[in-house]
Order: structure tokens, then C-alpha cells, then sequence
């Protein structure tokens, strides 16, 4: 027998078993003071790296443009050898030094040659690839290989579309309004999540990601978007507007795909070269989709 003032363990209500359940039951539901969450970045030094990044772009578009297609061939070399080095932790073998080359290759092509150039170096790009990787046999081929054509496709296929958005006489501008309409995404999403994030969008692959990020982002990338069309491309603020929409979706699908690749390879970032970012990719994952994107809707919607 127990005395009725016994110690009783923690968190047990005194009462029946079965008011107890009851009432330990309510207490666990019981609502929480929300706080913000960290996501796990370092807020001022991603903001930091932010504006020198910023900055570096908007002085080389408007400077003198092809500074931008170096960068733009810098950040892509830097990402294949990202995802060279991701891919090789888990034994699929690619050509670093072939795939570099290429990828400098195609976004000269691009940018000197247009839509058609860009076609053909991806393409000689391609047939490249694999016949190096003929080369070295069978075994693992469909593997390496399609590494490979993927790292040609992801990194400096869709970096070419910036650079043919940039060959337009008002080419920098476009160029601008792209990354802004990416930024808007990503700063809408970020601070939305944080302060009112509670369904999450995607658990398995990005816990971080809500669908009250998404709400944010679509709001504040459409807003801003559509202002910054008006101001730089004089374009209609419904295409704007649209425009925005669009990049939102293919920003946080680029995302998401990033974090699937991630999972995938057991890595939590892709390298560790931009501090409070990680590394290049893990910048242009929302960019490298939306790049298609921006290059089609400006010039055959916005612009008409």
C-alpha cells in the first residue's frame, strides 16, 4: 500500500489512472511560447558575403559586361569541382579537368555566339564525355557517365542562359532583375519560415522548408519582382508579377533538388568556400534552374 502523500514521480497527476492520463495527455498538448527558429546559419556573415557578392555582380554587369561572363565561368568551374568531388566521395568517377574545360567553353559559346552556339558546345561537351569515359571500359559506364552529363546540364548549360539573357542591349539589366527575383525568394521564404513556419513542406528533404516560407516567397517575389521590372525593363507590372511567381517556383524546386542530392551523397553542404553559405553551389542551386526561366519569360512575355 502507498500513503495517500507518497512522492510521486514527476510529471504524475495525483487522481485515478485514468484522470491522470487525462490530464498528462492536456499538458502535452498544452500550446508553447513560439520562438524564432535557427536554421542554422550564420545570419551576419551570410549577409556580409551576400553584399560583396552583390556588389562584385552589379560592377561587372555594368562596368564592363564580360568581367560577368569571368565570373559567371569562375563560379561554374567552382561548382563542377563541388559536385567532382561530391560525386567522387561515393566512387562515381568523373573528368574534372574535361568537365572544366567545358563548362568555360560553353559559357563563352553562349555569350559570344547566342541560343545555337550554347546548343552546340553542350552537345560537344557531351560527346566528349563520353568517349573519355568509353575509353576507360565498360564497367561503370552508365554510372560515370551520367554523372557527368548531369554536372554539364546542371552547371554550365543553365549558367548559359544568364549569359544569353546578358548578350540583349539592356542585357545587364535583365541579368538584374533575374538575381533579384531570386533574392526576393529566398528573403521572403527565410523570414517568413522563421516567424510563422509551422507545416512543413517537404520533411524528408529540407525540414527547414515550410509552407508558410513558400507563401512568403511567392508574396515578396512577385512584389518584388514586379517593381523591379517596371524600374529597370519599363515591362508591364502583371508580367512582373508573373515573372516573380515563376522564378518562386523554380528557385525553391532548384533547392529542394539540391537537398535531395545532398541526402543522397551524405553531405550537408557542398563545400565550405562562402562562409555562412557553404559552398558555391549551395548559392547557385535556387539560381541555375531559374535561369531558363527569367531568359524565356523576359524576352517573350515581359518584353512583348
Amino acid at each position: 500500500m502507498v500513503a495517500p502523500n507518497a512522492a510521486r514521480p514527476a510529471g504524475e497527476t495525483v487522481g485515478s489512472g485514468s484522470e491522470a492520463l487525462a490530464a498528462n495527455r492536456r499538458r502535452r498538448k498544452a500550446p508553447s511560447k513560439r520562438t524564432p527558429r535557427n536554421l542554422g546559419r550564420n545570419l551576419p556573415v551570410a549577409i556580409a558575403v551576400s553584399l560583396v557578392m552583390g556588389g562584385l555582380l552589379l560592377a561587372s554587369l555594368y562596368v564592363q559586361p564580360s568581367i560577368f561572363v569571368g565570373l559567371a565561368a569562375v563560379a561554374a568551374l567552382l561548382g563542377v569541382s563541388e559536385l567532382v568531388q561530391a560525386f567522387g566521395a561515393r566512387g562515381i568517377t568523373m573528368p574534372g579537368i574535361l568537365l572544366g574545360i567545358a563548362a568555360v567553353a560553353t559559357l563563352v559559346a553562349a555569350y559570344a555566339g547566342g541560343e545555337p552556339a550554347l546548343l552546340a558546345a553542350f552537345t560537344l561537351s557531351v560527346l566528349g564525355v563520353a568517349a573519355w569515359r568509353g575509353v576507360k571500359g565498360p564497367e561503370g559506364f552508365v554510372r560515370d557517365a551520367t554523372a557527368a552529363f548531369f554536372t554539364l546540364a546542371y552547371v554550365p548549360l543553365l549558367t548559359g542562359f544568364a549569359l544569353l539573357s546578358l548578350r540583349a542591349d539592356d542585357g545587364p539589366d535583365r541579368v538584374v532583375v533575374f538575381v533579384l527575383a531570386v533574392v526576393a525568394n529566398d528573403v521572403g521564404g527565410y523570414a517568413t519560415g522563421v516567424l510563422f513556419g509551422r507545416h512543413k513542406l517537404a520533411p524528408r528533404v529540407s525540414p527547414g522548408k515550410t509552407w508558410e516560407g513558400l507563401a512568403g516567397s511567392l508574396v515578396v517575389a512577385a512584389a518584388g519582382t514586379a517593381a523591379s521590372v517596371a524600374w529597370l525593363l519599363d515591362g508591364p507590372v502583371w508580367a512582373g508579377a508573373l515573372l516573380g511567381v515563376a522564378c518562386c517556383l523554380t528557385a525553391t524546386a532548384g533547392d529542394l533538388a539540391e537537398s535531395l542530392i545532398k541526402r543522397d551523397l551524405g553531405i550537408k553542404d557542398m563545400g565550405t568556400l562562402l562562409p555562412g553559405h557553404g559552398g558555391v553551389m549551395d548559392r547557385l542551386d535556387s539560381l541555375l534552374p531559374t535561369a531558363p526561366v527569367a531568359y524565356l519569360l523576359i524576352e517573350y512575355v515581359v518584353l512583348r
